[in-house]
């Protein structure tokens, strides 16, 4: 089945872009001029991609064995598959570009810049929270995370490869769970048809079998 865009991309776009014009505000309210060594260093960025990368790797790992163990981890991608259920492909990347960008920004540029570690890793934790047992899951690993990108952009003191990390998870797993998604609405059709296949005959179909028993009784 064909995807296409929902609103659901549209609310999300505009959410970041408020997120990051407020991160932008923020900073530049602390410190004239948003300075671009906030965002990459240009003599060492080759190692802050390279750890961004490589923190990206180290959550996919922690969320991929969370996921085998914990039943309420499954549970809890079950619910985000069928909420991103609308998402495209290209969906689903954009999202992955813009949330890495503006939550990096406005966490742990703004936020953390101003409040320090704690504070904005655990408002990063709040901001993914939701209804139900299963979301305090998504919570929790979200604070770890934080502290993870947190520490980051504390030793590396730019944001190029919190941005990295965030990126690389949200692109991975947005991605798989539209593919989880997708597994899941191929399942209910086939129910469906099944359903419809096995239901009451309609007249014609009782009288065509009742004849055939009936040839069949008297031969």
């Amino acid at each position: 089945m064909k995807r296409e865009s929902g609103g659901l991309f549209r609310v999300a776009w505009l959410f970041y872009l408020l997120l990051a014009s407020v991160a932008i505000l923020w900073i530049g309210m602390r410190s004239p001029g948003l300075h671009f060594g906030l965002l990459i260093d240009p003599r060492h960025w080759w190692l802050d991609a390279a750890l961004g990368l490589a923190g990206g790797v180290l959550l996919l790992g922690a969320w991929a064995g969370a996921s085998r163990w914990l039943p309420g981890a499954r549970e809890l991608e079950r619910k985000l598959a069928a909420l991103l259920s609308e998402l495209t492909p290209a969906d689903a990347f954009g999202l992955a570009v813009l949330s890495g960008l503006a939550e990096e920004l406005f966490f742990r540029g703004a936020v953390q810049g101003s409040w320090g570690l704690i504070p904005a890793t655990l408002l990063f934790g709040a901001l993914h929270t939701g209804p139900g047992k299963a979301f305090r899951l998504w919570t929790l690993f979200a604070v770890l995370a934080g502290f993870m990108l947190g520490g980051l952009m504390f030793w590396r003191g730019n944001l190029l490869a919190p941005i990295l990390a965030h990126f690389l998870v949200n692109a991975v797993n947005l991605r798989r769970l539209l593919r989880s998604s997708g597994d899941q609405l191929e399942t209910e059709g086939c129910t469906v048809n099944d359903t419809v296949n096995s239901g009451p005959k309609s007249g014609e179909e009782r009288i065509a079998n009742t004849t055939t028993d009936s040839r069949e009784g008297g031969s």
